[in-house]
């Protein structure tokens, strides 16, 4: 996997209209998976736990997101990180953070460009992501385990309405969960900034 194609697949899209893009089941739990607005980022930056601050289209993009969703829920949880927590903040006064939504722990890369960390290593983690793990972070794998722990404990939840507010990894491995799709092709599943995907799911 070229690592320049990575970028762009899963930290290089920015667009401030989100679309619906699942088939929903009909269910009683509806889902609302909430990926955080454009941040700004330097050429080739490697951010996954790294705070980066947002942009200055952040009041434009929020109010998009804002009209596409209903006007409560039930519960709106959060990834810890400034650039989800500051939309959820608007989404309602009362949210959780869940370390479980953070989005994939680079390590020792975190700060840095993937021009910097090429070499053997980078090349081992391009070709397999999935398992390949980062100096001092973690792989998709491990990703995948967390997301998918909080995944199911909220739906042991008597929700009806709920709201994720997270990041384009945590919704990748989601709908990759839903649409039955491989871990290692989940980059093929475009997740926008500011996009909103809509789930119905059962809590049977």
């Amino acid at each position: 996997m070229d690592w320049r194609l990575y970028g762009r697949l899963s930290w290089g899209s920015s667009a401030i209209n989100g679309t619906n893009g699942l088939s929903e089941f009909y269910s009683p739990m509806e889902i609302y998976l909430i990926r955080h607005t454009t941040p700004v980022l330097t050429a080739g930056l490697i951010y996954g736990r790294l705070d980066v601050p947002l942009a200055d289209t952040f009041e434009q993009e929020s109010a998009q997101v804002l009209a596409k969703l209903p006007a409560s829920f039930d519960a709106v949880y959060t990834s810890p990180s400034s650039r989800c927590t500051s939309l959820a903040a608007l989404i309602s006064p009362v949210y959780t953070t869940d370390p479980a939504l953070y989005e994939l722990n680079f390590g020792d890369w975190e700060g840095s460009t993937w021009d910097a960390v090429a070499g053997p290593a980078c090349d081992a983690w391009m070709n397999d992501f999935v398992n390949c793990v980062t100096p001092n972070g973690e792989s998709m794998a491990e990703m995948q385990l967390r997301v998918m722990e909080f995944w199911n404990t909220l739906m042991l939840q008597p929700f009806d309405q709920v709201a994720l507010v997270t990041h384009g990894g945590v919704i990748r491995i989601l709908l990759a969960h839903h649409r039955s799709v491989l871990l290692k092709d989940s980059f093929e599943i475009k997740i926008a900034m500011g996009e909103v995907v809509k789930l119905q799911v059962s809590t049977s």
